[in-house]
Order: C-alpha cells, then structure tokens, then sequence
C-alpha cells in the first residue's frame, strides 16, 4: 500500500471514528504498533487510534496533518516522528527538532487543549542489523538517538506535554535494541511492543 492510499484509507475511517480519544501518530516504528491490541490485552478498555505511516519524516506528518490528527480532535496524543530524519547524514538534530517544534505549534494552533505525549525515539541494534539497514544504522546510532531524545524531551518541556521513555524494557545489557526484539536492526515486532506496554500503560490511563 502507498503512502497516498493509507492517506485515503484513514480519511474513510476517519468518517466513522469517535472524536475526543487517543491518538498514536507517527512514522512506521507507530504504525507498526498493534497499540489497539495490546492496550485490550493488558485490560485498557478506552478507544484508541493509530495514524503512523510508514517512511513519514516530519515534514510528511506536517503535510498529513488533517487525515493523522485533525480529523480525529484527540484529546490525547502520543507521538513518535522523526527516526527517519535521523537517518538523514546532512541534517543536523537542531535541524530535526526546529520541524518537530514547527509540527507541534501547528497541532496546537488547532487543537490548543490536546494533552501531548512526546515518545522518545526506540534504540537500534546494528549488530543484529540486516544488509538492507546496515547503511542506515550508520547514521541512526544509538548515540544519535540518544542526543535527539535529549532534544525531544526539551520540546515537550517547552510546550507542557509530557516525554515518555519506555525504551528500559527493549535495551539490551549494552543499550541495544534486543535483538530478539527487533526484525531488522531497526523496527520491533509484536514481542518488542508487548514489553513496553506495561510502562506506557500508567500514561495512557491518566
């Protein structure tokens, strides 16, 4: 599926969804979270919707603002943007965080009462990376994402949401993402998503 018909599939969900819930958005390390299903599992009984896309940089979110956010009016939003950035060698982390400070006042030039959640970004593990991330993770180190999530926590001091760091539970003994956690070097499947839930649990339940 392209980018533009997940664009066109979410705008059609959005015209039956219920406004005023959570809302998870981002890049793919979102939308390849079963958030919905693992939330029922660990007992959240509340509504929750998942508008990642897949290789979305900020500026993409930006440009996808009314189908990932607007049309839903959250309450609530928990955002993962900006790994895919990372990636990129000529953009420096200042760079990344003045779009993601651009994306945040937009969301709040039109929804100034949605209660922010800032993730931080998900470590790495190059060691266990396949051959079709290795060039990447060259430029997404851990170090890399380390400062960045430094960055992303002053972004939410600075716009009073809250910054949450669950990655305690996916690190290795060396702060890698655990290999048996991970399906390239990069993304996490399910088994990674279920161990975070617990600390995301007491966030989402607020």
């Amino acid at each position: 599926m392209t980018v533009e018909e997940k664009r066109e599939r979410y705008r059609k969900m959005n015209e039956t969804i219920e406004k005023g819930q959570t809302l998870f958005a981002g890049s793919s390390l979102m939308e390849m979270f079963p958030v919905e299903k693992l939330l029922k599992e660990a007992g959240y009984e509340g509504i929750v919707y998942n508008r990642g896309i897949g290789g979305y940089v900020i500026d993409d979110l930006r440009g996808s603002l009314k189908e990932c956010v607007f049309d839903l009016e959250p309450r609530r939003i928990f955002i993962n943007i900006g790994t895919n950035d990372l990636t990129r060698a000529e953009w420096t982390i200042g760079q990344i965080m003045e779009n993601y400070d651009r994306l945040i006042a937009e969301i709040l030039q039109k929804l100034p009462n949605v209660k922010l959640y800032f993730m931080a970004y998900y470590p790495i593990n190059q060691e266990a990376a396949q051959e079709c991330v290795r060039e990447a993770l060259k430029i997404r180190t851990n170090e890399k994402i380390l400062k960045a999530n430094e960055e992303v926590k002053k972004l939410a001091e600075k716009y009073h949401g809250t910054y949450i760091d669950v990655n305690d539970a996916l690190k290795d003994e060396k702060g890698r993402l655990k290999a048996e956690y991970t399906i390239e070097g990069m993304h996490i499947n399910e088994d990674g998503y279920r161990a975070i839930i617990p600390a995301l649990m007491k966030y989402v339940e607020e």
